[in-house]
């Protein structure tokens, strides 16, 4: 069974054209002669059969001279169909001329920036994100950007945002896996964009040459509950690294009073001194030393 994919039916291919300036001396040489003709038989007094075909021939060499010439700017092209059927592209920059019959289509080759609107996708935890990203592409083959899609930047924008949904769709928000996270894996995630997008572009000729997220926060309705969650994760975080600092302090100071037999401890003294370092290295306030001093009265 034949492959009736867009990809499959139709691709670029040069176009036959040669220089404009060429052409152009080549149809004011025939002019001149034509028009020389029709003078001469203008001069005899009579307007015969040969006098009207020079100046309908000198007329229809400016008409076809003109519709068959292109002036092409750096980065762009020209796609030229014959009688509707495709018949070759003209991409270098320059004074060209083609076959006059046939109709011309310009297409635009530069770096093109597109930025899809702002979208409300569902992360792969179910939170409500807002998400926008930046798409640059260029036109690769002109053959399918013109006939394989209706209006190929009506098709990309599209699959932009299509590809952009399935992508963020696939990822949670925050993540302590590494490359899974949308915030902490901008690189993998722009990486996995580029690829997505570029899929579904191949059909219309575009290449994507990079696409990257935007705009990422959740959406408004989650935002202040998502950031009293993440600063609650911070403090349990700080509070963690602390503690495991303290019990590594108070270790070491217990094994140093023991080492150097500065102070003799019984197992009541020692559990005393470790609950009053770890109060002084965890708590939030400075600590207050209270000095027992004993009674000496007699």
């Amino acid at each position: 069974m034949a492959n009736s994919t867009p990809t499959a039916s139709i691709s670029e291919r040069p176009a036959h054209y040669i220089n404009g300036w060429i052409a152009i001396l080549i149809a004011l040489a025939l002019m001149f002669m034509l028009a020389r003709n029709f003078i001469g038989h203008i001069g005899e007094g009579e307007m015969s059969i040969g006098a009207m075909a020079s100046l309908a021939g000198t007329v229809l060499t400016f008409v076809l001279l003109t519709r068959g010439l292109v002036v092409l700017e750096p980065k762009q092209a020209a796609v030229l169909t014959f009688f509707g059927k495709y018949a070759g592209t003209v991409r270098t920059d320059g004074l060209w001329f083609y076959n006059p019959l046939c109709a011309r289509r310009r297409l635009s080759l530069r770096v093109v920036n597109t930025t899809t609107p702002t979208l409300k996708v569902n992360d792969l935890s179910g939170n409500p994100v807002e998400v926008a990203a930046i798409v640059v592409w260029a036109i690769e083959d002109t053959a399918r950007a013109a006939f394989a899609v209706e209006y190929y930047e009506r098709f990309l924008a599209q699959q932009a945002e299509s590809a952009l949904r399935q992508v963020v769709g696939g990822h949670p928000y925050d993540s302590d896996s590494p490359g899974q996270g949308l915030r902490g894996n901008m690189e993998g995630v722009s990486a996995e964009l580029k690829r997505t997008i570029g899929t579904h572009a191949a059909a219309a000729g575009i290449a994507i040459i990079d696409a990257r997220l935007a705009h990422l926060a959740y959406a408004a309705e989650i935002a202040g509950v998502m950031l009293r969650r993440q600063q609650a994760e911070a403090v349990l975080a700080a509070r963690k690294k602390i503690v495991e600092g303290a019990v590594g302090l108070v270790t070491h100071a217990v094994a140093a009073l023991s080492a150097e037999h500065f102070a003799v401890l019984n197992d009541a003294q020692r559990a005393q001194l470790v609950i009053n370092l770890m109060t002084i290295l965890v708590s939030d306030n400075d600590a207050q030393p209270v000095v027992n001093m004993a009674n000496t009265a007699q």
